[in-house]
């Protein structure tokens, strides 16, 4: 349908599915035949996105991640992923927001939100741009700050604790490291509930 390819991959909600399909009987039974064909991927109750063979077009997580809780912004080692820092392939998406923590699964996978306070949340966001849409996602500063103040039984007190942490736990590219910006560490250190343990990468980079 050229209608849906039309919107290409940015998550649309019902209300704008049933206008653009106002032409039928009955739009709420043409979207979900759309759904059970699988030209329309229901992200959470009431969102939607058309389906890549219908597009033409890569979907994009870090695109469905914004959209599906928000305010929020990629994090974590979807961002670290994302930003070619570690290795290992990411199979929940995960984010911050500033509502209250939140998963979902849907046929795309597991989106993970966890909340942080507004000072904290606010420091080291980039907005993406990439194929004529916008993401918000974490620095690598930010991403791994969030990583290591948000992840439950992860204690860094000591800079030789943090420097195997990310060399063995997560395998972080560590030349990349040293070339992070320090500032970012230190305003995250400012409002972190784990002072500590992100004093300690400032350690370790300085």
């Amino acid at each position: 349908m050229e209608q849906l390819a039309d919107l290409g991959i940015i998550p649309v909600d019902y209300s704008v599915l049933e206008s653009l399909l106002a032409g039928y009987a009955s739009p709420r039974h043409k979207i979900a035949d759309l759904e059970k064909s699988g030209k329309l991927v229901r992200l959470k109750r009431g969102l939607y996105v058309v389906s890549p063979k219908v597009s033409g077009k890569l979907l994009s997580t870090e695109l469905m991640a914004n959209h599906i809780y928000g305010p929020s912004y990629v994090s974590m080692e979807s961002a670290l992923r994302h930003h070619g820092l570690i290795p290992e392939k990411v199979y929940t998406v995960q984010s911050m927001t500033l509502k209250r923590s939140r998963q979902f699964n849907n046929a795309i996978g597991r989106f993970n939100y966890t909340f942080c306070p507004e000072d904290y949340y606010s420091i080291g966001i980039n907005q993406q741009e990439k194929e004529g849409y916008t993401y918000m996602i974490a620095s690598p500063e930010k991403a791994l700050c969030d990583l290591i103040a948000y992840t439950p039984n992860v204690r860094l007190r000591y800079v030789k604790t943090l420097q195997l942490y990310l060399e063995e736990d997560i395998r972080l590219d560590m030349e990349a490291f040293y070339k992070m910006d320090v500032e970012i560490f230190k305003q995250c250190a400012f409002t972190s509930k784990k002072k500590n343990d992100i004093t300690n990468l400032i350690k370790l980079l300085e």
